[in-house]
């Protein structure tokens, strides 16, 4: 599952205000609900459960919030640039400002971890980390995040 596959300008949100770690995930629950028909409350609630298993606040000042909902069709995402870090209880002990929230279908299976895979792998890019952290426009931030990665030379 490629990131293109997940993702839309409209699900890029450039320059969000949130202060706290449930303030971050209302407000991409309430993104997603817009955008995908699902109940801002059963996104919001299926995300505060996966975060009680542990913090999905990888390091780096990234987070990769997800969950598996009953009733979705496809995986979705949701990328946030954040206006200021905020605590997310991550891995380092860093304050996040970089989050892809990932939403799978309850029987998605292999393809959600494949896409968490994905979304992981790119974010430990560490220039295209910087390039996200220096954009403040959807249309830019999505074009970083589904370019393909570039080819290393032989």
């Amino acid at each position: 599952m490629e990131i293109r596959d997940l993702l839309s300008q409209r699900g890029v949100i450039p320059r969000l205000r949130a202060t706290s770690k449930k303030q971050l995930l209302q407000e991409l629950a309430e993104r997603a609900a817009e955008l995908f028909g699902v109940h801002e409350r059963t996104i919001f609630d299926a995300l505060l459960e996966r975060e009680r298993l542990g913090s999905t606040g990888s390091g780096k000042g990234i987070a990769i919030p997800h969950a598996r909902l009953v009733g979705l069709e496809r995986l979705i995402g949701v990328f946030a640039r954040l206006e200021s870090p905020i605590e997310f209880e991550s891995v380092d002990g860093r304050p996040v400002d970089l989050v892809f929230m990932l939403l799978a279908p309850a029987s998605a299976g292999a393809d959600h971890l494949k896409a968490l895979s994905n979304v992981s792998r790119l974010l430990r890019r560490e220039e295209v980390v910087e390039r996200l952290r220096g954009s403040d426009r959807a249309d830019a931030i999505l074009a970083l995040l589904i370019e393909p990665p570039a080819r290393s030379a032989a």
